[in-house]
Order: structure tokens, then sequence, then C-alpha cells
């Protein structure tokens, strides 16, 4: 951590402090924690709470907190705000939307009148550029007024300098700054103190870029490092309550662009030579996971090797994959021609449960998260054709002899077909992929959605930060996954505080201690 401390006793106000992204942030670079977080949320501050301790809380509505009974006296260095975005987000859609929500920000302009933080960082979505006024149309529901776009944007700039801050905005990404993820956001910053604002450079770009291959900028993070390989990921075939058809659609979809028609479809490989805990054998995942939001809809499809003999059904998928995890190994036939040993070939991507998105790489930044969880890891497993005769069970368990043209993969091949908008008619004999010029047939496809341990990560939250239980109670799923999606990325929020505060030193030295 840093050690900036700001300047004497100034504080450090976090509004809108949800489950702690920002704040996670803050203490990061200032090396200190905020001193007060406030939130309507009981659950969000209990969060908050468990994590950052050294902070004072309160559970209140941020227009119920006078800014100056809040402070006592005691100026303020940084002012953060983070207010509800939901109804300036594109994601709204044409559906009515709420001015009582679309005005959160003037909270800030309120702290700005009162007690005049030296600087005030206030982040949301892009569209809150487009902040304007509303209008009620034909069917009496109330929505923005398309021919008055920004207005009330620039009001609110407007204001905050006749009081005394000089302002600049920009959209950044997540993604560019170390965090897995593409989440995009506008962040505007307001000084009063006559010091420059500082923008944060990016630390991190697509691998492809020359700055990337020439080490002068670290490649993006990825979808793959921040999924839970060991998690179990049931056969999207035999459930008892079956998929949408729009889900297998997209999977079918998915398989198709990712797995079956990609040139180097993400491999997960299990070598029965190695630890299942300590090597991992397959592609790296090379870029960040897309922008995760309070509606999160990211899948993880993972491939689940199945028995492929007369009378035998195979292993069930909702048993543990324990072997594939983020650190495990795997061999092909090739290193094991006996076809008895464990074994098992992986070719996983990421499924995204809404409409129009067929998925994405798992190479890539997880897509935005949200306070809905919407992704799914979709796994492949796939056997090697080489050969008579192929082992296949559990990837934790040896395989049994398995036929290359067995009726799964010909059930698999009419899943495709019907799904990709083929006609199914009599499948012949598996559906296929390349890798390194061997054939490898699909034996199963498993889906589960990601969990929030798993979306933590892909949006910054360092390992142990605590929303599965505060004070010994579990956090229901669904309101983890709420504060997460309706969180800062921890670390774009360092980059922000460090960028804008590391540099006052050079203008403004801390006096001396007498």
């Amino acid at each position: 951590m840093s050690n900036l401390n700001l300047f004497g006793p100034e504080l450090v106000v976090d509004n809108f402090a949800g489950g702690g992204g920002a704040s996670e942030g803050i203490e990061q670079a200032l090396g200190r924690p905020v001193d007060l977080a406030i939130n309507h949320d009981a659950t969000a501050i209990a969060v908050h709470t468990a994590n950052h301790p050294g902070s004072e809380h309160a559970v209140a509505d941020v227009w119920d907190i006078d800014p100056e009974q809040a402070v006592n006296g005691r100026p303020v260095g940084l002012a953060w705000f983070s207010p509800d975005c939901r109804h300036h987000s594109k994601a709204k859609g044409g559906r009515p939307v709420s001015k009582a929500v679309r005005g959160l920000a003037w909270v800030a302009a309120r702290w700005a009148a009162k007690v005049k933080p030296r600087v005030i960082i206030l982040e949301n979505v892009e569209e809150f550029l487009d902040w304007g006024p509303l209008i009620k149309g034909a069917d009496g529901k109330v929505r923005p007024d398309p021919t008055r776009k920004g207005q009330t944007f620039r009001g609110f700039v407007s204001c905050l300098k006749r009081h005394g801050y000089q302002v600049d905005w920009q959209t950044l990404r997540a993604c560019d700054y170390g965090t897995p993820t593409i989440r995009r956001r506008l962040f505007l910053i307001a000084r009063r103190d006559g010091l420059p604002i500082m923008w944060p450079k990016p630390t991190h770009a697509d691998p492809r870029v020359p700055a990337v291959q020439r080490r002068k900028l670290k490649p993006w993070r990825t979808a793959a490092e921040c999924i839970d390989w060991s998690l179990p990921c049931p056969s999207i075939f035999g459930r008892k309550k079956p998929l949408a058809e729009a889900t297998l659609r997209r999977i079918a979809k998915g398989v198709m662009r990712y797995v079956v028609e990609h040139q180097q479809p993400f491999i997960v490989k299990l070598n029965h030579t190695a630890s299942y805990y300590t090597s991992f054998r397959g592609q790296s995942l090379l870029q960040p996971l897309q922008t995760i939001t309070t509606s999160p809809g990211y899948a993880l499809i993972a491939p689940h090797v199945t028995k492929f003999r007369t009378g035998a059904i195979g292993h069930g998928c909702d048993e543990p994959m324990h072997t594939i995890t983020a650190n495990s190994n795997a061999t092909d036939s090739k290193a094991n021609p006996g076809g008895c040993a464990p074994f098992g070939v992986v070719s996983a991507f990421l499924a995204k449960h809404y409409g129009g998105v067929v998925g994405a790489d798992l190479r890539q930044p997880l897509p935005t998260v949200t306070a809905t969880d919407h992704n799914a890891p979709v796994a492949v497993s796939l056997l090697n054709l080489k050969g008579s005769e192929r082992g296949g069970s559990d990837i934790t368990q040896p395989m049994p002899t398995i036929c290359a043209g067995g009726t799964h993969a010909a059930a698999i091949a009419a899943f495709l077909m019907k799904y990709y908008g083929k006609d199914v008619g009599d499948p012949q004999g598996p559906v296929t992929v390349s890798i390194e010029g061997e054939q490898y047939a699909i034996v199963d496809i498993g889906m589960r959605m990601l969990q929030p341990h798993e979306l933590a990560a892909a949006q910054g939250f360092p390992d142990g930060y605590q929303f599965a239980e505060v004070e010994g109670k579990p956090v229901p799923k669904y309101a983890q996954v709420r504060l997460i999606g309706n969180s800062v990325c921890p670390p774009l929020a360092r980059a922000i505080v460090e960028a804008n505060f590391t540099h006052e030193q050079r203008f403004m030295p801390l006096p001396e201690v007498a």
C-alpha cells in the first residue's frame, strides 16, 4: 500500500459505499481506511464493515446525512460518489426512469456547497453524460427527453464550477488498469485547490498491441483466471428442468464459434502424471473478462467426459470435477496410449444469458458484471478419436473403453445441428474438433452460472474479501451478486486516487512536524 495520508487531519468520505469497491481502492492508494462510509442498505454496510472495520459507518440515505454534522468541522480531502447508475444506463432501454434516482448525483454538489471537499470523484455509466430533463410520453410514462440530452449534466458541472472547482471527466476501462473485466465507466474529477487534475496511465492492454509485445504494458488479465475450475459443471442434457430454448440456442452457437470453428479454442488438459492441484496444461485465456454489472450474466460451460460403451451411461455431470482447476493438467492419447489413465481435454468458453449475445472467449476480459448474474461458463468435453478405443468417464476417474461413433456423440451432433440452424437429419458420427492435428469428438456439454467469488475476482477484489459471510451469518447469493455488480472496480479506484494524490507532495510538501 501507499502511505499518502492526504494533508493533516483531512477526511475521506465514501458516499454510496456499497460493499466497498471504491473504499478498497482508496484504502490501497492511501494506505489507510476511509473515515466515513455511507449507504442506505444495511446488508451493504454489514459487508463493508466486515472488510473495512477501521471506517465509521452510516446506514442512511445520502440525503439524510448533513455534511457539516458528518465532518464536525474537519476538512475533507476526498469525497467519492458512486450514485445509482441504473436509470442512466443504456441497459434500461426505453423503459420509464425515476427522476429521484437520476438526480442522486446532486448530493455531490451539496457536499461541495456545505463542506467544500478538496477533491471530488464521481463514478457512473457513460450515459451519465446524457443526463437531461424528463418528458412524459403518450403512454403517461416518464422517459428522458431526447431533444435535451446532456442539459442537466452541463448544469451539474456548472454548479461545481460556481463552488470553485475545476472539473474534468474521462471514460476508463477497468481492464486497462489490471482488472480482468472490460467494464467501462465515466469518472468525473473536481478539484478546488489549484492543483492539476491527473488521469492514471493504462498499465495493461490487448496482448496483440506493440506496447505489450515490447513489455511496455502488461497484457490484459483474462476471464479464465477468475474461474474456479474445481466446481462441478452439470451437463445441459437430461436435466430435471430442461434449459430454455433460447439458452440452448446460445450454447450451441457458442460451441460452434468458440470450439468447433475456432482456430485456437481454449483448452484445459488434465495430465495424469501431475498433481491435479499443482499443474496446469492448457492455453491461457489471454484477455480480460467483460464488464461485470449488478445483473451479471456470465456462465462457464465446462467439458464432462462420458462413458461410451454398451449399457454405460457415464458418470453424472452433477458430480464434482475437481480435476478441472485453473492449475490442473491433462494428457491426450499420444501420451497415454493405453487409454485407461485419468484423461481429459476440455474446451471452455463463457456464455451470456441475455438476448442477442452468443458468448465470449475466455482469453478476453470478462464482460461487465451486473447486479443480476447472466454469465455462465460452458465446458465442452472432448475425446481423442485416434485409435479404436479410448477411455471415458468422470475426469477424476480412469476412462473406460469408448467408441468414437457412440450414440452420445451423435446426440451432440443432433443438438448442434438443430440449434446452429442446420438440418438435423440422421447425424453421421460425432461432431469433431481438430486440436494440434488430432481429431476430438464432443461427448458432452456442461454449464453452470459463475459464482460470487468468481465475479468478485473478475471485478478486481483481492483474495479474502468477505462477501459470503458477515458476523457469522451467510449473505444470500443474490445479495452478494448485487453488491459485486454494483461495486466500483478496486484497481481502477486505486489508480485514480493515486494519480490525484501521489503528485501532491511535489506541488505542496507536507508541513514539517514541530
